[in-house]
């Protein structure tokens, strides 16, 4: 049942998930979760804000967790463990921003709170109708009593995540307009310039000061651009969003909700699902190959391929998940660039799976986008191709499921589809 705005109710202390969902449909922009620690009010520092593009509080205590769509819903998740909430900390803001849009064009929007390892509702408010507001905060926990509250708030803002984040204490790196004096249409008169006074006496010799201590450095400001692909605007220049050196992290994250009763239990496999992520390269000069836990070959940063695998996460950890970094200094040197995943052990399919693929530059805008529902027996999924524009790599997302033939291995499959050419043989990791 809804709680109605402005009431509260006592939470436990433990691990909650935070679930932000709408119903999407033709012109419905996309909506982000966020997070907001505050101290008296305000928060601390910018780390305090844990949002797509800073997913984790130092402390643990709050992370994002990522966008799932089916069946018509769109949910983004946020993941509180009170227990690790620091002392300091008396009040953790939820909030929601529209991407594209406003949230009168975002049906039934609402916030839910579970109990994490259970699964049981403790809280559920359904925002009511919206208008022209960008930005929302949906609801708070607080500390009362020695305990831990909901509240459902319900407040809109109309200046967006920008305005929220700063009404809050947050420095945001966005551009900044000032305005300059405007020229005059003629120039002015020459003046005489007045008559020199006379020179005054030298006042006597002081010791010299001491050098005032150095500035402390700034702090970095929060960046909030990102580029969301989807099937309308798959692809993006990442020269255009200033990703032309330096590393870029390709992050994949994944969670199972639900059991598939066409899998069997848990997608038909037994224990934790262990997705593996991978990437077939082609070189300018020729070379190609492919990055993967499979046979140890967790390729190279500084040496070709310049694509590095930075381990093999069984488990999809929110916190980690599988992650690959490309080194843009080399991009000259990449003719083609595949992402995909395949499925290791624990399932027969990637029915049931929700994941979010974030490539994240050192330099640029980070850019994301979450796979469709599966529905046929895949084990492979092509994640982003990168290609070789004159110089600037272009990343299309392809979010396309692949079914192997009998006897064929999900590396083959999809060589095959995109046109590799590799040879293939057996490997274990």
């Amino acid at each position: 049942m809804s709680m109605p705005k402005g009431s509260n109710t006592p939470v436990p202390a433990t691990a909650l998930r935070v679930e932000l969902g709408w119903r999407s449909g033709p012109g419905v922009p996309d909506a982000d979760a966020s997070a907001l620690l505050l101290a008296a009010g305000k928060v601390r520092s910018d780390g305090d804000f844990v949002f797509y593009n800073q997913p984790a509080h130092s402390s643990g205590a709050v992370r994002h967790e990522g966008k799932r769509t089916a069946g018509g819903r769109v949910t983004d998740t946020l993941l509180a463990d009170l227990a690790r909430v620091e002392a300091g900390i008396d009040r953790i803001v939820l909030a929601a921003s529209a991407d594209g849009g406003t949230f009168g064009q975002v049906p039934d929007l609402y916030i839910e709170v579970s109990d994490a390892a259970g699964g049981q509702v403790v809280a559920r408010f359904d925002s009511p109708g919206a208008t022209v507001e960008t930005a929302f905060v949906l609801g708070e926990f607080y500390r009362r009593q020695g305990g831990w509250k909901f509240r459902a708030v319900g407040q809109g803002y109309s200046s967006g995540l920008e305005g929220l984040a700063t009404d809050f204490g947050i420095t945001v790196d966005e551009p900044q307009h000032t305005a300059r004096p405007a020229a005059p249409l003629t120039a002015p008169a020459r003046a005489t310039p007045p008559p020199r006074p006379a020179a005054a006496p030298a006042p006597p010799a002081r010791p010299a000061a001491a050098p005032p201590p150095p500035p402390a450095p700034a702090a970095q400001p929060v960046r909030l651009s990102k580029v969301t692909l989807t099937k309308a605007a798959p692809s993006v220049s990442l020269a255009k969003q200033g990703g032309t050196s330096g590393a870029m992290r390709v992050n994949l994250n994944w969670q199972t909700r639900k059991q598939s009763p066409g899998w069997g239990g848990r997608w038909g496999g037994r224990g934790d699902v262990d997705l593996d992520l991978c990437a077939l390269y082609e070189l300018t000069d020729g070379r190609k190959g492919v990055v993967q836990a499979l046979g140890n070959s967790f390729g190279s940063l500084h040496r070709p391929p310049y694509i590095h695998l930075d381990g093999d996460d069984r488990t999809g950890a929110v916190a980690s998940g599988e992650n690959l970094t490309v080194n843009l200094d080399h991009r000259r040197d990449f003719q083609r660039i595949l992402v995909f995943v395949t499925i290791y052990e624990g399932a027969g399919s990637f029915a049931d799976l929700h994941a979010t693929v974030t490539l994240q530059p050192e330099h640029g805008a980070p850019i994301e986008f979450s796979l469709d529902e599966c529905t046929v027996a895949s084990r492979v999924c092509a994640l982003a191709l990168i290609t070789n524009t004159g110089g600037d790599l272009l990343v299309q997302r392809e979010a396309r499921y692949l079914v192997p033939e009998r006897g064929s291995s999900p590396q083959r499959t999809v060589d095959r589809a995109y046109g590799w050419g590799m040879n293939w043989r057996p490997g274990r990791k």
